[in-house]
């Protein structure tokens, strides 16, 4: 894949959005050494979750596939804050959580919306390795959370 990150984002027709700014006591994101470490993000859009719920009741497969998609996109707002998006070598571990009614088992579907931005946005380097969790409740009632480590130039 040519070209840099930020001109397949826009090629995808994306834009960057604001940081999230934290809920509790952290960061966005923390570099060490060559490792950018993204907390975990909800799917906020203009300060706002998309969606609240869980999947398998509230919230479909689909829709958290792409409330997953939205946490990617916000996980690499951060990481363009902190050290530019185009700095990213590669894509290291995306983790998931899925807010998961009784019997819900497609978490790992829903944790495609992350890892296929990654992929088309980083090509071979946002391959990665990946947990997809399914959990009893997110904080804001989020249906979806995504963190992520990035390797850096």
């Amino acid at each position: 894949m040519s070209g840099s990150a930020r001109a397949r984002l826009a090629d995808l027709g994306l834009t960057l959005p604001s940081v999230v700014p934290p809920v509790a006591a952290y960061v966005p994101a923390v570099r060490s050494g060559r490792y950018v470490y993204v907390s975990g993000q909800l799917p906020m859009v203009d300060g706002a979750l998309a969606a609240v719920g869980k999947l398998g009741a509230e919230v479909s497969a689909d829709e958290g596939k792409s409330l997953a998609r939205r946490c990617a996109l916000n996980a690499l707002a951060a990481i363009d804050q902190l050290v530019g998006m185009d700095a990213v070598t590669r894509v290291v571990k995306v983790t998931g959580f899925v807010a998961s009614a009784p019997g819900f088992t497609g978490q790992p579907g829903v944790l495609n919306g992350a890892s296929e931005l990654f992929g088309e946005v980083f090509g071979e380097a946002g391959r990665h390795a990946r947990s997809a969790v399914g959990v009893a409740e997110l904080p804001l009632g989020a249906p979806v959370e995504v963190e992520v480590v990035v390797e850096v130039a």
